[in-house]
């Protein structure tokens, strides 16, 4: 059991001794877990606050604002004044402060605008961001490559949309190279994304992408606290959950090995963590094991905030090695059930039975078992969290502008890049292929009107030349044809008698 030690960081007291942690023990992940209402966030701040005195920046959710609290100095409660004089915490260091913060928001309305390109975010997660099975996935993958093998830039929202409906249009072209393309699945893939759009899909998708090294600040030699605000972000959970996840892999892939430091070096708060597990496909959650499994490694902890343990999958949850456990609520069998599990969580403290305690935590108070420094979790002890340094509730809507637009880091992610992508390119490829379809079709029109002036013609003619005749017309050919046979009557009578006569002439 960690306690009285005073180098190490403090947790909690248990009524006797303070509870701690072992800094270097921070990046074996951790779990927060409490019915509503029992005290979540304010231990979330705690932990907070105490990661960036050590100098451990943070990144973490708020669900409903009043985390932004974290940046102005504290002492606001009665409840926090009070346990800190009855705990003697001003001896031990304990001093109201605010804390460095940076805010940022998909919606650019609370925070630095945080956004990601479509090609950023890869296809797996973007299947999974659009509710796809795996069909439908397969053909997100295929238009995703020829993107990649056309150099089509795949930016934001009208890029990807663009791109559907050009592989859809070709489809055939692409179908002996790629596989099949079904006209069903694209149409699935552009249904999606209507639905994506409705929900936020354009201010989600942009440039600049987050910087990751953007969050590993710190100021005056204390880690930064990043608030991702995410009481609006929360009505559209696969993009909560789709951005959280992309961050964790950017994070993995992205960071060098770093060993066992000291201390972290940056701690992520994923709340709301049932979200992420919520209809996750085989492929993604074998992914965010590994990703948790090996991400310590690069000195990041990882700690899932949830109403219970049982939200998370066991794979997951066997290697959350810091528990802070508040109250939880049996009301039915399955409640009853998710309580045991989480009691059998613990190492049992021979001191109290864990079930009853677990049902019987006041707000404020929780079950508490960290790493030890072997790695083993230490005895299970209930303790009353301590109270934060800062500000408990939210800031005001000025406070937090002003602090937006004394960030560093504002001017950065202000205003969004649009350089020319796939929607641009192929836009005016389309134009240029409707244009050189317009002028065959009026060439060709002009080639039928042609022919049909000719026919016209030919057809004038033959009527002309069968029409009946004017009565004066049809009376001098008869007068004509009677004449002729007349003239040719005599001609050949006057003919014979000319032949006859010289000849029976001549006999004579």
């Amino acid at each position: 059991m960690i306690e009285n030690k005073e180098q190490l960081p403090l947790i909690g007291y248990n009524g006797e001794t303070f509870v701690g942690f072992v800094p270097k023990m921070m990046n074996r992940h951790g779990l927060i877990a409490g019915a509503t209402g029992t005290g979540k966030t304010v231990t979330l701040q705690s932990l907070a606050e105490t990661f960036s005195q050590m100098g451990t920046a943070v990144f973490a959710t708020d669900m409903k604002g009043d985390l932004s609290g974290i940046a102005k100095m504290g002492g606001n409660k009665e409840s926090v004044t009070s346990r800190v004089a009855q705990y003697g915490l001003e001896e031990k260091g304990f001093g109201y402060t605010g804390f460095p913060v940076e805010f940022w928001d998909v919606f650019g309305e609370q925070g630095n605008p945080l956004r990601l390109s479509v090609s950023s975010l890869g296809p797996l997660l973007l299947e999974r961001l659009l509710g796809l099975n795996e069909t439908q996935g397969g053909v997100l993958n295929i238009i995703f490559r020829i993107a990649d093998e056309q150099g089509l830039l795949l930016i934001d929202l009208d890029d990807l949309q663009t791109m559907v409906r050009f592989v859809g249009d070709n489809r055939k072209e692409f179908i002996t190279s790629y596989g099949n393309i079904s006209t069903a699945s694209i149409g699935a893939i552009q249904r999606a994304l209507m639905r994506l759009e409705s929900e936020g899909g354009h201010q989600f998708f942009g440039m600049p992408d987050l910087d990751p090294a953007d969050l590993f600040r710190q100021i005056d030699g204390k880690g930064v606290v990043n608030i991702l605000a995410a009481d609006k972000l929360s009505r559209s959970p696969r993009i909560y959950s789709t951005l959280l996840l992309w961050l964790l892999s950017n994070l993995f892939e992205n960071l060098p090995e770093v060993g066992d430091l000291d201390r972290p070096k940056m701690v992520f708060f994923f709340d709301e963590a049932h979200l992420l597990f919520n209809d996750i496909s085989p492929v993604l959650q074998d992914k965010v094991e590994q990703i948790v499994r090996l991400i310590r490694s690069k000195g990041v902890g990882v700690y899932f905030i949830t109403q219970t343990p049982s939200d998370v999958p066991e794979s997951i949850l066997g290697q959350l090695g810091n528990r802070v456990l508040h109250a939880l609520r049996a009301y039915t069998p399955n409640d009853q059930k998710a309580i045991r599990a989480a009691a059998d969580g613990f190492r049992p403290n021979p001191k109290f039975e864990m079930q009853e305690t677990i049902m019987g935590l006041g707000t404020g108070e929780a079950i508490v078992s960290m790493l030890e420094p072997k790695g083993a979790p230490s005895i299970a002890e209930r303790v009353a969290i301590l109270p934060p340094q800062s500000f408990i509730g939210s800031l005001s809507e000025v406070e937090r502008k002003n602090l937006m637009m004394m960030s560093s880091l504002f001017g950065k992610y202000a205003q969004e890049i649009d350089p020319e992508s796939a929607h641009e390119i192929l836009s005016a490829r389309m134009l240029a292929t409707q244009e050189e379809a317009e002028a065959l079709a009026a060439q060709k029109e002009k080639e039928r009107q042609l022919r049909e002036q000719q026919k016209a013609e030919a057809a004038a003619a033959r009527a002309k030349r069968n029409e009946p005749k004017s009565f004066v017309e049809e009376a001098l050919g008869s007068l004509f044809k009677t004449t002729k046979r007349q003239v040719t009557t005599q001609i050949g009578r006057e003919i014979t008698r000319t032949i006859f006569g010289t000849f029976f002439g001549k006999r004579r």
